[in-house]
Formats: structure tokens, sequence, C-alpha cells
């Protein structure tokens, strides 16, 4: 069966266009709204549901609790919402739940512009832009450098590829991080999971204080853990070096027949693992750099942060198959 892309307009956000993406082919299917952050917040394989959707997510609720959230340009939390770089402070808009720091970036609650896409005989692809200046001048003043962000989805059977390339379009050092934060649908209580990491980050009140700990007791992942057992939030770092389809590394497994495999560029050194509230979903959240990286970087510690010189472009590849 060809694969084809087609639209449908389903969002009722006010003020936003409600068109939604829908790549297609051999039973898969995947659902994109560039209208909030490009997410993909629907994948189906042979009618298996992988990813949860908050029920209101076409009716506005927050695109960081739904499929696919893009979090650039950092994941996690930035303490107090305060960094300094290059001898300038910088104040972000403090927008965790406990409204102490800031979170997640700016591209996952902004609009993205469809910039390209095409299929072939066994793949369909779209690829959406975000560039700062024209799509969010508003946040200019929060970044130190301008940047423009593009990911593309490739959909084939049971696979979904996520490309992604940031640009600094600056003529300044770029900082940043990537970070993805996928919301695996659980089926039940005994689904095994495994994500291979030698160490965590050790945290106070959601952020990292610079120190990495051995993995141990419900944070070790290693061997496979019931969903049952897992109540996590937490930042798994030295993560295995087990590699998969070509240029990929392993890093983690949900084990449903057939299984969900998540690999990534070795860039994406830090994984955070999650259990949402509602227990509808496990996140397996694949980061270039540990929470907070800007502040820790300048205290010493390596924490991943990436900096790009003026025309310099990074990629990076996340691979889920199902």
């Amino acid at each position: 069966m060809a694969f084809f892309i087609r639209t449908e307009k389903r969002g009722t956000v006010a003020g936003l266009d409600p068109t939604i993406w829908l790549l297609e082919g051999d039973g898969n299917r995947a659902d994109i709204w560039p209208a909030r952050g490009f997410n993909c917040f629907r994948w189906t394989v042979q009618g298996r549901e992988l990813l949860y959707a908050d029920p209101q997510f076409l009716e506005g609720s927050s695109p960081t609790r739904t499929g696919i959230p893009i979090l650039f340009p950092f994941p996690n939390r930035i303490h107090d919402g305060r960094f300094s770089w290059d001898g300038q402070e910088f104040y972000l808009p403090v927008n965790d739940p406990q409204k102490k720091n800031a979170i997640h970036g700016f591209a996952c609650q902004r609009p993205w512009r469809v910039i390209s896409q095409g299929t072939y005989a066994a793949s369909a692809w779209i690829t959406g832009e975000f560039d700062c200046p024209r799509d969010a001048p508003e946040c200019q003043s929060l970044w130190p450098a301008n940047y423009r962000l593009r990911v593309t989805y490739r959909l084939a059977s049971g696979c979904l590829r996520i490309e992604t390339m940031v640009d600094n379009t600056d003529c300044i050092p770029l900082p940043f991080g990537v970070g993805f934060h996928p919301y695996f649908r659980i089926s039940g209580d005994n689904l095994p999971i495994t994500v291979p990491a030698k160490n965590y980050w050790e945290l106070e009140e959601s952020l990292p204080t610079g120190s990495r700990k051995t993995v141990e007791g419900i944070r070790d992942l290693n061997d496979w853990k019931p969903f049952a057992e897992l109540t996590l939030d937490d930042i798994l770092t030295d993560l295995s070096a087990t590699w998969g389809p070509p240029g990929l590394c392993f890093r983690g497994e949900i084990l449903r027949e057939p299984p969900l495999e998540i690999f990534t560029s070795e860039t994406f050194r830090e994984a955070v693992v999650f259990t949402p509230p509602h227990r509808q979903a496990f996140c397996i959240e694949p980061y270039t750099c540990t929470t907070d990286a800007i502040n820790l970087q300048q205290r010493g510690v390596d924490a991943g942060l990436i900096v790009l010189s003026p025309g310099q472009s990074w990629t990076g590849i996340v691979e889920i198959h199902g």
C-alpha cells in the first residue's frame, strides 16, 4: 500500500490554524499539528495506538502533556528562569507547575510552518520550521542568539523517525539543548520497561545539583521492571552504548507485541524517565543535555550544553519502532 499525505481541519483553539497533517500508509498513521508546536500527537501501527494524547488537546490543553512535544532551545527547567551568558543576564517566564522555574523552551508552545512534505512508495514525510525572529520575535530577547529549528517526521511501516536540524542564524554563538518528550501509551501494569543507564543526576526540587550517582533500586532500569512498580521523574545519564540501526544507539524499550523501541543519535546523552500522574503513559525522553544545563555548564559541570558558532548547524535523530 502506498503512503500518502492529507489534511483535516480539527483543531478548535482560538486564533490557531486548525489544520492537522496526516501521514498514512500500510496500516500506519501519524497526526501532526503544526500550530501547536509541530506536535505529533497520534501515531498508530496496525490499529495500535502508541502515543497518549490528552482528550482535550485539540481544544487547547497543554501541548507538553500530549504526543511528542519538542523541547527547544532548552529541555526541562532553568533554575528560577534566570541565567547569564557572555556577560548578559537573561530572565525567562517562570512557567513550570510549581511556578518556580522556566520549563521546556519556546518551540513546543508556538505555531510552526510546514516548509516541505512528500511521499515515497514505503514512507511519507513532513518538515516543519520554527525560526525565532520570524515565528517568535517576542522570544528574541529571552535567549542569547537567534536560531532556526527544522524537524522532519518520517513515517514508514512500524517506524517513526524524527530528524532535527538546528542552525545558528546569528553572528554570535548559540547555546542550546534539544529534547523530545514522547508519551508512550500504557495498556497494562505488567508491561516490562528498560532504559539502560549507569548513572542518574541527583535532583533537588527537580533541578540537578551537579552530582551524578549510580542507578539503584527503582531507578535501575538496566533490568526489566514492570510499569506497576514505576513512579519516576528522573534524569538518567551515561546511557547504554549498544548500537541499533545504522548510526543510532539503543535508548529504551517497552516490551509489548511487537516491542516499542527507542533509538537516537549518540548526542542524545540523557534520558528523562517520567510516569505521569494519570498513569496512562510512560515517558522515555531523549535529551542532548540535562536540566538547567546552561547554568550547570558555567559552573564547570559537563551538562551537555551545545554551542554553535555563527553559521554552524547541528543534526540529530530519534527513531521509534513499534
